[in-house]
Formats: structure tokens, sequence, C-alpha cells
């Protein structure tokens, strides 16, 4: 864990700190409606269950209601399918859980002893070209929506090495999703989105944009991650790129990752959006455990990540912003400005 540092006003704080953070993306919702023999929220045989994000110190996990549409007849089919997602997290509620709309209730829940969920949309395809079915979304706690994921849809186009491809920007409809999303208060996410469809978020959205789980392009050149100028833009407009633990897109070794690779694209994050522009985004679940960084096995072993920023030189102050001070600002910022009735 990270020691504070010593300075002359705050020579006492020498003590190992307690990390409060937050993660960005997750995969278990979905990984345990395919496999429910693996538990439930609260306790599973997956990377991530409440009672051991509890233990390592987590106060709020965003939990990704992620829909493959090829598994789908059409976008009805899956639209449908986001719904029984997001209606399973929900039936977790209890006396320690509660799903979290904004700052505020995040912070009413921490207050209350309540560990806090955000619902996210993971394939912004299941609107089908419906605007209403943002609001709808919406009104069932969904507070973050990844505009597109592998396939091209009513949104927009996903990242890819066609060039082509990865030039397209966002539809009409895209436009108007996004500016939905910043009227009602939603994370516009742009993780899996085309190169064009990121400028054009840039561009339309007048809240801060999130990338929930994505990494340095310059560290590891894969189509998913981002470019330096593309992280010099989320730091500007406010946002914040969540770092993501899948070794693929931390090396283009074929080689599971050492915990300094995930460093040193926090180091990089740092230099090019700025320290109030990082987060976690850790994709747990979202890929097999063998895929993690060496000697990461789940949410459980944080302290991890904690120990190699220090080793690489991130600050205390940096980390805890990673960890949750800067993930919160944006849901300040963002989230849940229309209230539900």
């Amino acid at each position: 864990m990270i020691e504070y540092e010593r300075n002359e006003k705050n020579i006492h704080r020498t003590e190992v700190s307690v990390m409060k953070w937050m993660d960005m993306h997750c995969d278990t919702v979905s990984e345990l409606f395919r496999k429910r023999s693996e538990g439930t929220l609260w306790k599973n045989k997956l990377c991530v269950d409440i009672e051991r994000l509890k233990k390592s110190d987590s106060v709020a996990q965003f939990f990704a209601c992620y829909v493959n549409a090829a598994e789908y007849p059409g976008w009805e089919e899956a639209f449908d399918a986001a719904e029984k997602l997001i209606q399973s997290v929900h039936e977790e509620e209890a006396k320690e859980f509660c799903v979290a709309g904004s700052g505020a209730e995040l912070e009413a829940a921490e207050q209350a002893k309540k560990y806090a969920g955000i619902l996210t949309v993971e394939e912004g395809g299941v609107l089908n070209g419906k605007a209403e079915r943002v609001e709808q979304l919406y009104e069932q706690g969904v507070r973050l929506l990844t505009l597109t994921w592998n396939y091209e849809n009513c949104i927009g186009s996903p990242n890819s090495r066609d060039t082509e491809v990865m030039q397209r920007g966002l539809k009409p409809f895209g436009i108007e999703v996004v500016r939905r999303m910043n009227e009602l208060g939603m994370l516009v996410d742009v993780s899996h989105l085309s190169d064009g469809g990121f400028w054009d978020c840039i561009r339309y959205s007048t809240d801060p944009i999130v990338a929930s789980h994505s990494n340095c392009r310059e560290l590891c050149r894969h189509p998913r991650n981002l470019t330096d100028e593309m992280l010099r833009a989320v730091g500007e407009k406010g946002g914040v790129v969540g770092l993501n633990f899948y070794s693929a897109f931390l090396t283009e070794k074929k080689e599971r990752a050492g915990l300094e690779m995930l460093a040193e694209h926090a180091k990089r994050m740092i230099r090019m959006a700025g320290e109030d522009a990082v987060a976690l985004g850790t994709d747990f679940d979202g890929f097999e455990r063998k895929d993690l960084p060496e000697k990461l096995e789940g949410a459980e072993r944080i302290e991890l990540v904690w120990d190699a920023f220090q080793k690489a030189g991130i600050t205390s102050r940096q980390t805890e912003k990673i960890a949750y001070g800067n993930l919160f600002r944006v849901i300040e910022a963002g989230c849940g400005k229309t209230s539900v009735s």
C-alpha cells in the first residue's frame, strides 16, 4: 500500500494509507448472467464480487451490462437482454448494496456504509435508432453508455485496424444521443469507438467524456487504445481515461504484462492528459484471469497496483486521484442531472 509523502506540514503521516477506490468498468454482471453457477454479485468465483471489493477498500464499482449483438437475432432482442442485465443488478440491492446515480447518492451510500454500484450499458446499438431509449435506460439507473462495442451500430463505428472504418465519425443519430445524454446526466463513453467517432464526441459533447477502459496507443499499438493527442483532448475536456488491466492492451508482447507496464501506462496518461484525467477501468471479468498483469488475480489484490505506482514514482496524491478522486469529480459533473419521477 502507499505511504504518505513526508513534508514539513505533514511529517507525522508516515503510516500505510487505506486507499479508497472506484473502478469504471467490469464485465462481472454479464458473466454471472451467462454462468449462474459462478455465484452472485455479492459472492462469486470471478474476479469481482462485492464482498471482496469492500474488503479491498473499494467504495463503488461501475457494473457494465454488456451485450454482444452477434448473440441475438436483432437489436430489439439485444435491448431486451440489456434490460434483463440491469434488472439483475437491481435485484441484488439490499441492506448493504445500492445502485447510485449521482455524486450525492455515492456519498450518501458511503455514509450509510452501503456499497454502491453504478450501472452502465456497453453497446449503444441497443438503442436501435430510438432516441427515447436513452431516457428509458436513464430511468432504470444507467449513468454511462459505451457508444459502440465491436460492431457498427446506429450511433457509429467501432475501433478497427481498417483505416477507412477508423476514420468514420458519429452518425446523425449518434450526435443526437450524445446531446441527450448530456441533458439527462449520462457519461459518454468512447472506449471501443472509432477515432473519428472519438473526435466527434469531443466536438459535440458539452460535458466531460470518458474512455472507461482504454490505455495508451503509444505504448501498445492496439486500436482500442488512445493516441497521445486523444489523451490530451480527454484531459482538456475535463474527462477521464480508465486504465485497462488487459495484458493485450498493455504490451505488444504475447505474454502476461507485468504490473510495471500498468504503471507505465498510468505515467504516460498523467503526462499527456494530466493527473486529473486518469482513473481505473480494470475490465475485470472481461477476459481470462491469466491475462491480468502478473500477480494480480482479482479485485482483492488491488494493493499491488498501488505498490507498482509507488515504485514507478507516481505520488500518493496522484494515486489517490487515480483511485477515486478524478472519477468522482466527473460523476459529480456529469451524472444524474435529471430527477427520475
